[in-house]
């Protein structure tokens, strides 16, 4: 897949949110800065020389210490000059075709759908892209004046409000989610515990419980057939088992909080509330 190699910028405002990403920033980088006209990093104290690179491929760098996932999107939104906002990890690369379609949406003015849904293919550290399999959309080119990114501490999805309509672009937006299976199992680890001390637990400790002794099988079933890893060989087999053990290690943090806090409350049958995870994204 070809990069973007001529700058025909259009009035949108790319934000990236970033905690040591050296390793992608300055393609993520490059690659916004030929569509849109302005490109923004929050950093949340670096350390390694992702702010030196970013701002060597032209980004405007603020510094915010880490708010949480939603939280640190709103921030990033209201540094935004214009309206329409593209929202980049910092591991995802805009490819050409993803930035002739974004500059067509401009083409005779503002677009004519406050949304648009990206089209997500992963790039394996070894290999090809995955072009046919494991594929999501996710709703990344929007106006910020009609959504928002939620004010929340561990979801950073926005959910579209009554009346609204998506479009979808079909060029892809490249991702570049892990470096090796090492990298994979760290990211996995972050976000099950983020996402397990912010979930509200609605199931009693069985359901969970019978989750953490039976649901692994299908979880992984679900990567390597339902989502196409088996078309990558054993690598896929490799990676489908990372992620169906990344699902279930959410399942075995949930249930750990269902026994402390029976433990510290003495109270097996009320819903329970999440305390305020402060981990950082990556």
């Amino acid at each position: 897949m070809s990069q973007p190699t001529s700058r025909n910028v259009v009035p949108v405002s790319c934000y990236i949110r970033t905690f040591n990403e050296a390793r992608k920033i300055g393609d993520v980088v490059a690659a916004a800065g030929e569509v849109a006209d302005e490109v923004i990093v929050v950093d949340s104290g670096s350390t390694d020389a992702t702010v030196a690179i970013a701002e060597a491929e032209g980004a405007r760098v603020i510094r915010q210490a880490w708010l949480g996932r939603g939280r640190q999107k709103r921030f990033a939104e209201d540094q935004c000059r214009n309206d329409y906002v593209l929202d980049l990890d910092a591991d995802e690369v805009v490819s050409a075709e993803l930035a002739a379609d974004i500059r067509a949406l401009f083409a005779q003015g503002p677009p004519p759908l406050p949304v648009y849904e990206l089209k997500l293919v992963i790039v394996p550290p070894v290999g090809r892209p995955w072009w046919n399999l494991a594929i999501s959309h996710r709703r990344k080119l929007y106006n910020r004046r009609i959504v928002r990114q939620p004010d929340h501490l561990a979801w950073d999805q926005f959910e579209l409000p009554r009346g609204v309509l998506a479009g979808r672009l079909h060029g892809p937006l490249m991702h570049h989610s892990f470096r090796d299976i090492e990298h994979m199992m760290a990211k996995l680890n972050t976000v099950t515990t983020v996402r397990a001390t912010e979930t509200r637990l609605h199931r009693r400790r069985w359901e969970v419980g019978a989750r953490v002794l039976l649901a692994y099988p299908f979880y992984f079933l679900k990567h390597f057939v339902l989502r196409g890893y088996f078309r990558v060989g054993v690598y896929g087999l490799a990676t489908a088992g990372v992620l169906a053990y990344g699902r279930w290690l959410r399942d075995a943090k949930m249930y750990e909080r269902l026994l402390t806090e029976r433990k510290r409350r003495g109270d097996t049958g009320k819903r329970l509330e999440a305390p305020s995870p402060k981990l950082n994204p990556r």
